[in-house]
């Protein structure tokens, strides 16, 4: 299926990304269509809507535009099927590492907001009749 090109509206359909989002990534560098229509339309293929489920799955957790670029420059060199030498392999393996260390961290702050939320919530809820 990676041979199949889509549409940006499809590819927004799929990722629950506006076509505006979806651009700005693209001027980001963050996502590059793979090809053009032969009336000018992005083409994205399965790769490029991976690419933007990661971006997406990175934005609530709070990190910046440097930061995704940084952990997909890692992963598309750790799935580039060269052969990578052992230290630039560690060091890359290294990063990501880093990266879900983070989201860990992320995900446990979120966590605790979100029951704070729910504390809240709740509170409210007893006062009301």
């Amino acid at each position: 299926m990676s041979g199949v090109h889509m549409q940006i509206g499809e590819v927004a359909a799929r990722t629950e990304l506006s076509l505006r989002t979806i651009r700005h990534y693209e001027d980001s560098g963050l996502v590059i269509p793979s090809a053009r229509s032969q009336g000018g339309f992005r083409l994205y293929t399965e790769a490029d809507v991976a690419r933007l489920m990661v971006v997406r799955r990175m934005k609530p957790l709070g990190f910046s535009l440097d930061e995704m670029r940084d952990l997909l420059a890692a992963t598309d060199r750790l799935d580039s099927g060269d052969r990578l030498p052992d230290d630039e392999r560690a060091r890359l393996l290294d990063r990501v590492r880093d990266f879900e260390q983070a989201a860990q961290r992320r995900v446990a702050d979120l966590r605790t907001q979100l029951a704070r939320a729910e504390e809240f919530a709740a509170t409210l809820r007893r006062r009301l009749p």
